[in-house]
Formats: structure tokens, sequence, C-alpha cells
């Protein structure tokens, strides 16, 4: 019995929705975003306090969306503008005891269409700030035009 109780309580507890941050009060912290195009950065090139250099900085909140932040990186980033062109975020932080950076899949955009993880937010996906976001841009496929076919003969 006591068992059925706590499980309700903590599922009670998960759907309580969190009151808004309120953004006129609440100063923002600085988002180290890292654009690359077709992949996310490899974890090597965040290792040993090296950086990938394509680095974008945003200051936004903890309940900003992931929607809100492919939004500034269309506003910085052209080719990601495109119609049918996913973006997606990985979450990248240190692992102290083993002295070395992991990255985590928190979610995906897509231009022009409405998604699952469009109105998720960073405080969802457990983001803690000082935590870089590694962001892969990937472009629809153009199409290629077929090379006319040889002759057999």
């Amino acid at each position: 019995m006591a068992a059925a109780s706590v499980i309700t309580a903590l599922a009670v507890k998960e759907k309580t929705p969190t009151p808004p941050i309120d953004r006129k009060e609440i100063c923002p912290f600085l988002l180290r975003v890292f654009t690359n195009t077709g992949r996310p950065y490899h974890i090597s090139e965040f290792a040993r306090g090296n950086l990938p250099h394509n680095q974008v900085s945003i200051y936004t909140w903890m309940d900003a969306t992931l929607k809100e932040l492919a939004s500034l990186i269309k506003q910085m980033n052209p080719e990601a503008r495109r119609k049918g062109t996913f973006i997606d975020f990985y979450v990248v932080f240190p692992q102290p005891l083993q002295g070395k950076y992991v990255q985590r899949d928190i979610g995906s955009v897509c231009v022009g269409r409405k998604g699952t993880d469009d109105m998720a937010t960073l405080k969802e996906k457990r983001f803690v700030i000082g935590d870089y976001l590694s962001v892969a841009i990937s472009t629809p496929m153009t199409p290629t035009r077929v090379a006319p076919r040889m002759r057999p003969y």
C-alpha cells in the first residue's frame, strides 16, 4: 500500500508544471553553441580546454525551447534557413572523475515542420548552466541531375 502511494506522489510531482521564468526579473546566462554542418562535433574536439572554432554565443534562460534556439541559430547561419533542414541538439558536459567530455542527444527541430521536440525546454532536457551545446545542421538533399545514359553502340 505504501509503495503505491509513493508512486502516485511521484507521478503527480512530475506532472506539476513549473512556473514560467519572468524574463524581465531573471538574468539570462551565456550559452556557448558550436554549430557544424552534417554532424555534431566529435568529443575529442572539446578535450584539454580546446574548443571548436565555429562558436555562437547566446544569452538565454532555462525555459528556452529548442525551437527558440533553432530560430536564433537560423539568424546566424544562412544555410540553416532552408525548409526541411534538421537542426540536431547535443549537450556536451565534462565528466570530472573520468577526465573527459560526454555528449548526449537532447532533440532535433525541422525547419518548416512541427515536431515533438519543438517545445522542449533546456530545463526539461536536464541542461546545466556551464554545459556546451553542439548543434548539427543537416540540409535537405538537393535534387541532382541524372546524366543521360550512354548508348551501347
